[in-house]
């Protein structure tokens, strides 16, 4: 699921982020979890339900 290039892309943020080096293992394995998180939460949104979101933020502003 992820390249080599990702898995040591990775690594570094890891590294970057939080100061502690991770095996390509566990990077992997870090980084086909956040994928999964990111799909089961991502909806992409379309115009009409973008639109029906900016009404209601309209509608209810003043509350």
């Amino acid at each position: 699921m992820l390249t080599d290039e990702q898995i040591t892309k990775f690594q570094k943020l890891y590294k970057y982020h939080f100061g502690k080096k991770i095996s390509r293992e566990e990077a992997y394995e870090k980084g086909v979890k956040l994928i999964r998180l990111v799909e089961l939460i991502y909806k992409p949104m379309s115009e009409a339900e973008h639109q029906q979101l900016q009404e209601r933020r309209r509608e209810t502003k003043d509350l």
